[in-house]
């Protein structure tokens, strides 16, 4: 017997401004920083150029590009170990993560 996938991965999204702000309104799990979950939710949801486009609505609405996980570790240090993170790395620091 084979089993069919029930939902079909989503290719080419488009993120139009709204949907893209739209990623900072996640609610953090209790015990992590709210601006971390919302980096990491754009991160993992986004292509690069989104994501360089969420940042820039994320810092306008003040929120810490530098916040860090339960175990201090910032998006960028997370980002900078994956083998596709290089250019969200380069895009954090762009828009001014240290």
């Amino acid at each position: 017997m084979s089993l069919k996938k029930d939902k079909q991965k989503v290719l080419g999204e488009v993120f139009d401004d709204e949907r893209v702000k739209s990623f900072l309104n996640y609610e953090a799990p209790a015990g992590v920083s709210t601006d971390f979950h919302l980096l990491e939710k754009a991160y993992r949801g986004m292509n690069v150029g989104n994501f360089a486009t969420f940042l820039a609505f994320f810092t306008q609405a003040g929120h810490d590009l530098n916040a860090t996980n339960p175990e201090g570790h910032t998006l960028a240090q997370i980002a900078s170990q994956h083998g596709h993170g290089a250019d969200y790395v380069s895009a954090l620091k762009t828009a001014g993560a240290l």
